[in-house]
């Protein structure tokens, strides 16, 4: 058995709507959830609502984060709250906790992995936006795991202040953390990513870079490499950037039957340097594409991406799904964004519950069975369905 519900809210947050959060999932679930995932805009109430959630949800694992938007049956809401649950026999879950992303994700990471009482068959992460590296995190995680076991979630927003993002655990909240749910039991899970960014003119190779830092594109510094490529809007770095983000071809290689670009989005420009600071890290070796997309190309990658994991299922029918998309594809997308969600929808099901927000990165594998990547300007999903 596996039956997911979801429930929205657009009132203060405090003690009491949580109270009254838990006891309509609950109603909706027809039990008590085994696990739960809460995403909010952030606000000084998180606290008193997780204490009420924790009060009337007592025994339930509980993760989230705060967002940069938040997306359930009703499709897209801002400052809101979405809670969604899982009540199964099939699945167990388990909640750890770690601190200090900034000083060392990697370390981070496999500290999270240690955690974990035994190996998990799948993974979903929660970590904070703006002090933690993604790909450092997901090296320390596979240090210790594997590359086999699929991760999936998204990086903590704040309704694009870029200043504090919040991550969830129980009825506790944290900074600066990374909170991780693990599954176990017998279950199918399907997943698919896809972007709508397509690639500009020939490859290049990245010939000097240093973590998220690109310093030149063959032999040439990446700043020249950019500007000549806007021209006039090129003054409009980094923030025009979120329209051309750099796509690598490697080291994913091929996905399915056609080319996959890990997408990295511009966060800032060293006019001194010629450099450019990407939200993801810029592999030196790695061959390259400057990239553009459009409204339609990024709302028809939404219905790919769900279309992917639909078919990874082999069959069974989803029970739940989490979409974990980019704050940046709603910026492009503006006033349409709500039709990314309804792409997705209209691809699984109008009848199986959603929940997921808008992040500052994801984290999903590119096909299944292959390994983890941290993306940027990407819709995920997974699906969860019983074999």
């Amino acid at each position: 058995m596996l039956k997911a519900a979801t429930i929205k809210s657009n009132e203060v947050l405090s003690r009491r709507l949580g109270r009254q959060l838990g006891q309509a999932l609950m109603q909706e679930l027809g039990q008590a959830p085994k696990a739960c995932w809460l995403f909010t805009a952030p606000s000084s109430g998180i606290a008193d609502l997780l204490q009420g959630l924790g009060e009337s949800l007592s025994g339930s694992s509980l993760v989230g984060c705060s967002s940069d938007g938040e997306i359930s049956e009703a499709g897209l809401s801002s400052n809101s709250v979405v809670l969604g649950g899982l009540a199964t026999d099939r699945i167990d879950f388990e909640v750890v906790t770690t601190h200090g992303l900034g000083q060392d994700s990697e370390g981070a990471g496999r500290r999270l992995a240690e955690a974990f009482s035994k190996s998990p068959n799948y993974i979903q992460i929660f970590s904070d936006g703006l002090t933690g590296n993604g790909c450092a995190i997901l090296k320390g995680l596979t240090a210790v795991l594997g590359e086999h076991i699929p991760i999936a979630g998204g990086t903590a927003g704040d309704n694009g202040k870029f200043l504090k993002t919040l991550q969830f655990a129980g009825d506790q909240v944290y900074t600066d953390a990374l909170c991780g749910i693990a599954f176990y039991g017998d279950f199918r899970l399907g997943t698919g990513v896809r972007s709508g960014w397509s690639p500009i003119g020939l490859a290049k190779r990245v010939t000097r870079s240093r973590g998220n830092v690109l310093y030149e594109l063959n032999g040439e510094p990446a700043l020249n490499v950019y500007e000549r490529f806007l021209g006039r809007h090129a003054e409009k770095l980094p923030v025009i950037g979120v329209e051309y983000p750099l796509g690598l071809v490697e080291p994913c290689g091929e996905a399915g039957q056609e080319e996959y670009h890990l997408i990295r989005a511009t966060m800032a420009v060293n006019r001194e340097e010629r450099s450019i600071t990407f939200a993801g890290e810029v592999t030196e070796g790695a061959l390259v594409h400057l990239t553009c997309g459009d409204v339609s190309s990024i709302l028809e990658a939404a219905g790919q991406a769900a279309g992917l994991a639909k078919a990874a299922l082999n069959g069974a029918a989803p029970s739940l799904a989490f979409c974990y998309s980019c704050m940046a594809r709603k910026i492009v997308l503006g006033r349409r964004t709500e039709e990314e969600i309804k792409r997705v929808r209209s691809e699984i099901g109008t009848s199986v519950p959603i929940i997921g927000f808008y992040t500052y990165g994801e984290y999903c594998r590119i096909s299944t069975g292959g390994p983890n990547y941290f993306h940027n300007e990407t819709i995920t999903l997974s699906l969860l369905g019983m074999k």
